[in-house]
């Protein structure tokens, strides 16, 4: 049910670099995450993990302590977005799930549990500058963020994972419900539709388009700056009382969630997949 999350097989075939690594704990130059925040007191958190911000249990640690801060901080709005030239974020690490050592496994889990209860259900105002692919777990983060600016050109965004026989957790559902309209999504997950950039903007699945991301980060900024004379509690109440649903449904079954995931990691057949799915990836990679 919540394996190979991370994968895109709409353009893993046609991007060598998009191949995840395999090694859990590959060598890291440099910090995973990047939080600055400029002189309108904007936050700007920036994913760092070459090549394709595959999210491990450490960089979900630091993208979650970096939304804790912004919101210790009380800054007037925080936007993710990425250091890669062509990706956001292909998703969940493959390499979290593979062979993997339980207690890590579990750690893992609960913790993009928690950064999705920490960037949907924020009080602060959150936009994404989506500058390259964002399938599966991008896509997850982009969506949990209020506004969403995406760069131009050929990359694509979604949920796809019903394209690899798996059903995407109920999280996952209910924050494209609440992005777009519930038919649309329901079409979208059931066939693992990954949206064009054009696509993307017409279903209002983003809500620009961008030349670039320096583009792409200003119109953020500037749908951050519409609330500079909106009451901030007012909003942020609004805000989670909109989100309160799905977040309240996560929240009380998290140990569900949890065990179900753990479960499936323990399955020989699943492993033997992940496997077979990690030796193809490889021979791609190599041609």
């Amino acid at each position: 049910m919540y394996i190979r999350m991370l994968l895109a097989r709409p353009f893993v075939n046609s991007m060598k670099q998009l191949v995840p690594r395999t090694r859990t704990m590959a060598a890291q130059a440099g910090p995973l995450v990047d939080l600055s925040v400029d002189n309108d007191g904007i936050a700007i958190l920036t994913m760092n993990r070459p090549p394709v911000n595959s999210l491990n249990l450490e960089l979900l640690q630091e993208i979650g302590k970096s939304l804790d801060e912004v919101a210790k901080n009380k800054t007037k709005g925080m936007i993710l977005t990425s250091s890669s030239p062509t990706v956001f974020s292909a998703g969940l690490d493959i390499m979290e799930m593979y062979k993997p050592d339980l207690k890590r496994a579990e750690i893992f889990w609960t913790t993009l549990q928690d950064v999705w209860i920490k960037l949907f259900g924020s009080s602060y105002v959150t936009a994404a500058a989506i500058n390259g692919h964002a399938p599966a777990g991008g896509c997850l983060l982009s969506m949990s963020c209020e506004y969403r600016v995406m760069v131009g050109g050929k990359y694509t965004i979604g949920l796809n994972e019903t394209a690899l026989g798996i059903v995407a957790p109920t999280w996952f559902m209910d924050t494209m419900c609440h992005t777009i309209p519930t038919r649309q999504a329901e079409y979208a997950l059931t066939t693992a539709r990954m949206f064009t950039v054009d696509e993307a903007l017409k279903v209002g699945l983003i809500d620009e388009s961008a030349s670039d991301k320096a583009d792409a980060i200003d119109k953020c900024k500037k749908f951050i700056r519409k609330f500079d004379k909106i009451p901030s509690l007012a909003r942020a109440v609004t805000k989670q009382k909109i989100r309160e649903g799905p977040l309240v449904r996560l929240q009380n079954n998290r140990q569900q969630d949890t065990a179900e995931f753990l479960g499936f990691l323990k399955n020989p057949k699943i492993q033997q997949s992940l496997e077979m799915y990690i030796q193809s990836l490889k021979q791609k990679a190599a041609k």
